[in-house]
């Protein structure tokens, strides 16, 4: 292996170099959540009766919902077998494979014929193609995170951090605006037909865009010396769970809030709207309008958390999150298209971002550099699988067992931000503080058993979940 010899201290770093790793790392997320989320918008519209046909739509539905949480079952063994290579060989490559095979994936799915068409292959192939999303999307976070943060200054890691989510929302917001308008422009018997593939093709345009800016962005510095210390692990994954399983409990517990919130205002609204009786395009403009808002409040969360540290923020805004559920689902219910723009904007552009923008850092800083890929994706996609899989499922089933009512709903969602609350608790807090200063230490009890090679490298006043 040939070890990088043109390493710079992180602080030093020309703007040029910076502005490069944050387009890589914020396209590459807009493009894999546009291609996420445009599933998950066709499965609350389209899918049901394209390729999941049943005599009860709401058998149709909770099918097509059980694909989409299908790729959340395998967005973690996406991020064990991605990070796994990008703690082994690299971030930048990593994150060129997860686009390549969701950008093929999405295109796939474009041109898949329906059920009318080829039977029963339709729906296997429609899901063996979510599962590829799902494999590269869990790959792909923890990269982007990771290409973001260890280029980032001291003082701005939060900012920094934040741009991969700001990345999932203007994603959110191409999504949505692709299938509104799609919708808009088609008849509904043209859209089930043809309009509804338009937006799937039009992503590999952005794919090859953003394969070229990857292309050219250098591996981090914080990797590089990983790579010039010699102490990358042959099995990230084992020294993940040996020494750092408190940090990874702590990831997957602080998901809960955010993945049940995200999904509740911005995929599960869709379908519960339409069963309202709203139009399907005034909700999808609603969460467009909110996407877009909720970009610059990602930002703003990020660079407060700067200031007064990401478990603050986080915890204000899992509070605020648990607080505007029932509300959220009052306010839709009055049945007004202002009122629905208004929950959708409160709940995604106001309160979610303090809770998305943090993830990314504080995340990353509970995690050395060797195992911090796959720390970090481990811990996101594992909360993410558990919560946001079958988050929409699990509320159409709550809706039918109580009788339309929502407050199951709530309960649920209320629960999930306990469990995100105790989680944070037991997060070290990284504002400030030197990235890399925490690497990977052995207890005491177990180094006099291992040879000099074998033991992890150390630097001075090193930090470890051990001790």
């Amino acid at each position: 292996m040939t070890y990088p010899t043109d390493i710079r201290d992180v602080e030093t770093i020309d703007r040029g170099t910076r502005v490069r790793a944050l387009l890589a790392s914020g396209i590459g997320s807009t493009i894999e959540w546009y291609d996420f989320i445009l599933y998950g918008t066709m499965a609350a519209i389209v899918f049901g009766p394209l390729f999941f046909p049943a005599h009860d739509p709401s058998i149709a539905l909770m099918l097509s919902f059980a694909s989409f949480a299908l790729a959340f079952a395998m967005r973690p063994i996406g991020g064990i077998v991605f990070s796994h290579i990008g703690d082994r060989i690299g971030r930048k490559k990593t994150l060129v494979m997860t686009l390549s095979l969701m950008g093929g994936s999405t295109l796939a799915m474009g041109l898949l014929p329906d059920y009318n068409a080829i039977g029963v292959w339709a729906p296997i192939l429609l899901t063996v193609l979510r599962v590829i999303q799902g494999v590269a999307l869990g790959g792909e976070w923890g990269g982007g995170v990771l290409l973001a943060v260890e280029y980032a200054p001291k003082k701005y890691r939060g900012l920094f951090g934040a741009v991969p989510q700001v990345g999932t929302m203007l994603g959110l917001a191409l999504g949505s605006l692709a299938a509104s308008e799609a919708s808009a422009i088609f008849s509904k018997e043209e859209f089930l037909r043809v309009g509804w593939r338009i937006p799937f093709i039009l992503s590999f345009v952005l794919v090859i865009i953003a394969f070229w800016i990857r292309r050219s962005v250098d591996e981090t510095p914080s990797f590089k010396k990983v790579l010039a210390s010699e102490s990358a692990n042959k099995v990230p994954l084992l020294e993940t769970i040996k020494f750092h399983w408190r940090a990874v409990l702590m990831t997957i517990g602080a998901k809960f809030i955010e993945t049940s919130v995200f999904y509740i205002f911005a995929v599960f609204s869709i379908s519960y709207t339409i069963g309202l009786g709203f139009e399907r395009t005034d909700t999808l403009n609603a969460v467009l309008v909110a996407s877009l808002l909720s970009a610059p409040m990602v930002l703003f969360s990020a660079w407060i958390s700067d200031r007064i540290g990401r478990k603050k923020i986080f915890i204000i805004g899992a509070l605020a999150s648990m607080a505007f559920v029932l509300p959220f689902f009052w306010l839709v219910h009055q049945r007004s298209i202002a009122l629905l723009y208004l929950a959708i904007v409160v709940g995604f552009a106001v309160i979610y971002p303090m809770v998305g923008a943090v993830m990314g850092p504080l995340f990353a800083e509970n995690f050395p550099p060797e195992v911090r890929y796959t720390g970090i994706s481990l811990g996101y996609q594992l909360g993410t699988a558990l919560v946001g899989g079958p988050l929409p499922l699990i509320a159409t089933a709550l809706l039918v067992a109580f009788h339309g009512s929502y407050v199951p709903i709530a309960i649920f969602v209320g629960l999930c931000g306990i469990v995100s609350l105790i989680a944070i608790s037991f997060a070290k807090e990284g504002r400030g503080q030197d990235l890399d200063a925490r690497r990977t230490v052995l207890p005491l009890e177990v180094e006099p058993a291992l040879d000099a090679a074998e033991r992890p490298p150390r630097l001075s006043n090193p930090v470890s979940d051990n001790g």
